[in-house]
């Protein structure tokens, strides 16, 4: 069961994204110009924006210029951890369990050190409001040596998000003004 208030955040969430998205065109190639501050990994999870998510292909492209290894996420199976591929901006794309294009079933396996995820908000602290799913929380919780960054725009910043037991934190976020690690949680 999902608590009422997190419901009403997500909505006001999702306005609030797809206004951003709207005003901040050239978010996308902003963020991609941060990308030197992000942590060093050798293998990188993006993901295929839908809807108002950040486009992290720019990003993705600016990676691959660095010699990094990209690979996407894919849900084989809604109620466990998504897996991962190998993926080069370009490659053909397919639906996965989800409805998210992912990589095709024949692309190599991947074990990323760095995941980035969309979001709908994010606060200092390393929370994250997702849409609902569980799919990157679980993945976080079994690759747990994965630094995850959040990709979102400024705007999505809110003051404290609420937690539950099962919520896994962000290591820091990445938006068009530039990465900021996460501060550790103190009380709520």
């Amino acid at each position: 069961m999902i608590p009422a208030d997190k419901v009403a955040l997500r909505a006001e969430m999702r306005r609030i994204r797809r206004d951003l998205r709207r005003t901040t065109g050239n978010a996308p190639d902003s963020v991609a110009s941060h990308v030197d501050q992000l942590p060093d990994a050798e293998v990188v999870a993006a993901y295929q924006a839908m809807g108002s998510e950040l486009d992290p292909e720019p990003l993705a492209i600016a990676l691959a210029g660095r010699g990094r290894i990209l690979c996407l996420p894919v849900v084989v199976d809604r109620s466990a951890p998504m897996i991962f591929r190998r993926w080069s901006p370009g490659d053909p794309l397919e639906v996965d369990a989800a409805g998210c294009p992912a990589p095709l079933p024949l692309a190599t396996s991947a074990q990323p050190d760095l995941i980035l995820t969309p979001l709908l908000a994010f606060d200092d602290f390393g929370g994250r409001l997702g849409q609902g799913g569980g799919h990157y929380d679980r993945t976080f919780a079994v690759l747990a040596h994965a630094v995850r960054i959040g990709l979102a725009y400024a705007g999505q910043k809110v003051e404290r998000l609420p937690m539950e037991s099962h919520d896994v934190r962000l290591h820091g976020v990445l938006t068009e003004v530039g990465y900021t690690p996460a501060r550790k949680a103190g009380p709520a």
